[in-house]
């Protein structure tokens, strides 16, 4: 089961709805304005049929709305980078439409909601998260999951996991907190130089205003991050789009329910007050590679 563009598809439709409602038409007179069936504008609202960015447009122009960072968002949540590199606002974030063909449908969409999400907050378990990796780590990551692929898979795979940091990157970069177990830090992921440059970059890439890092230390005992890691995406302006994606062996489970919502981010405000603050962690960081 694809589970990111149906909530992808459910979560744009309910902002449309909320649009038409703002706007104070019915869903027939919103279908009149446009030259539709009224049944089109329901599948659309309730996420059952995609939606292309061209007709996303043309709603938003039948609701009168103008604001052009929530036209981009809209559209870019519609797919637009991932399915068409030259229709709508999110083409030009759109980089891997080229490998389309070749990564799985769920780690695209990944990737997608990753490049137009304004917030980022993960709590990793056992590895550094792929924003913050090197690329030598992410290539002993890559062998690991895969299981020792052809080395051309892995090159590809590596690129287009150093391609993803550029989220980080820009005039309006992504915001990013990590909270990273001590086993994260301990792992001696491809061998100790390999492990030695990582710790040096994670403190680098620390230092970057929009990138906080809290060290979960052993000594924190049991907590609620022990079932797994999980990364929660937000997005600028609308608290209802925000999703919790959590990762398998094999797929990836994306969560929408407010109530999830709502115990995810708990989870993680409670994680983020057990951690060492920014300042300790980045310290706490540099004298483990110090110790390399």
């Amino acid at each position: 089961m694809r589970y990111g563009p149906a909530v992808r598809r459910r979560k744009l439709g309910a902002e449309l709805r909320r649009q038409r409602e703002l706007a104070a038409l019915t869903s027939r007179e919103a279908a009149c304005a446009v030259g539709w069936h009224q049944s089109k504008v329901s599948r659309i609202e309730t996420g059952c049929s995609g939606v292309k960015p061209s007709d996303v447009a043309l709603l938003l122009d039948a609701y009168k709305v103008t604001d052009p960072e929530l036209r981009a968002l809209l559209g870019a949540l519609c797919g637009a980078g991932s399915a068409d590199p030259g229709e709508g606002a999110g083409a030009r974030r759109g980089w891997w439409y080229a490998y389309r063909d070749r990564l799985p449908p769920a780690y695209l969409d990944f990737i997608s909601l990753e490049s137009e999400a304004s917030h980022l907050r993960t709590l990793e378990t056992t590895v550094v998260p792929g924003l913050l990796q090197t690329p030598e780590y992410a290539r002993a990551v890559t062998r690991a999951a895969l299981n020792d692929p052809p080395p051309e898979q892995v090159e590809e795979l590596v690129r287009v996991r150093m391609a993803r940091q550029s989220v980080l990157r820009g005039e309006r970069p992504l915001e990013l907190c990590a909270v990273l177990d001590e086993a994260v830090l301990r792992h001696e992921v491809g061998g100790r130089e390999v492990m030695a440059g990582q710790l040096r970059h994670l403190v680098t890439t620390g230092q970057m205003r929009h990138v906080r890092l809290h060290v979960l230390p052993f000594s924190a005992g049991s907590h609620i991050g022990i079932t797994g890691p999980f990364v929660i995406f937000s997005f600028p302006r609308i608290a209802d789009l925000d999703v919790v994606v959590l990762d398998h062996l094999t797929s990836s489970l994306y969560l929408e329910r407010k109530e999830d919502l709502r115990a995810y981010g708990s989870a993680f405000a409670t994680l983020r007050t057990r951690a060492l603050s920014h300042e300790n962690s980045l310290d706490y960081i540099a004298g483990l590679h110090d110790g390399t």
